[in-house]
């Protein structure tokens, strides 16, 4: 049933796309693919969340994740935009809909609590679909060369980690969320969309990047400093 619902709520959202897509092709310079690459990107991401519907307890998708859901499409506008030429008109569409995906982060999570329907399954897809703005908005700042090669560090760091994961088990255990990792996500969302503005010069695009970059490096080795002590409860 659950299932069902995803899916059902994720062709709605697919539909959207195609419809967004073909509109922007009016005002920005996209190419004839742009919609239909989006809209594939949306649906490896929606197969990607449907494997794990298993860990969601609810019988209805809930209104937190169908939040989530509307900013995953979002982020594939964004993602679509990786086959696209360099054009400022592009860039600064993509700063817009990342402001617009940072700034629903924080809806989806209070929706959970209020509607009483927090679960693992909404906090991963939550999470994942930051990581995927993240690494969108990285590798778009790098392509428009606001930013040299290393600022895809910003994007690639959470999939380092969980590969990590995979060679050393304890640090894949779970650990639970911090206030500074929630804010240092942020941080990241909010330097990408600045670094990337087309009114931002490259000799202050990268310097926020690099304090973007520096600033996550940080977060990232205070949880394995956690995880390496075995503390699983917030700091």
């Amino acid at each position: 049933m659950i299932r069902a619902r995803l899916l059902g709520a994720g062709a709605v959202c697919g539909l959207a796309i195609l419809v967004v897509g073909l509109a922007a092709r009016s005002l920005l310079p996209l190419s004839a693919a742009y919609p239909w690459r989006a809209l594939a990107m949306f649906v490896v991401l929606l197969a990607s969340a449907q494997s794990r519907v298993h860990v969601h307890p609810f019988p209805t998708l809930g209104p937190a994740n169908r939040v989530t859901l509307i900013r995953l499409a979002m982020v594939a506008l964004i993602l679509g935009l990786f086959g696209e030429p360099v054009e400022g008109s592009l860039a600064g569409a993509a700063v817009v809909v990342g402001a617009l995906v940072a700034m629903l982060d924080g809806l989806d999570g209070w929706l959970a609590r209020r509607s009483g329907m927090v679960s693992a399954f909404g906090a991963k897809f939550d999470v994942d679909t930051d990581a995927l703005l993240i690494l969108g908005m990285s590798v778009l700042v790098w392509r428009y060369g606001k930013a040299d090669v290393w600022v895809l560090g910003i994007g690639l760091m959470r999939y380092a980690f969980i590969a990590a994961g995979l060679v050393l088990p304890w640090i894949a255990r779970p650990l639970t969320p911090t206030l500074r990792g929630k804010v240092v996500a942020v941080f990241q969302m909010a330097a990408l969309c600045v670094a990337l503005a087309p009114f931002v010069p490259r000799d202050v695009s990268t310097p926020v990047a690099a304090v973007a970059l520096a600033t996550l490096l940080w977060s990232f080795a205070a949880d394995l400093g956690r995880l390496r002590r075995g503390v699983t409860v917030y700091e």
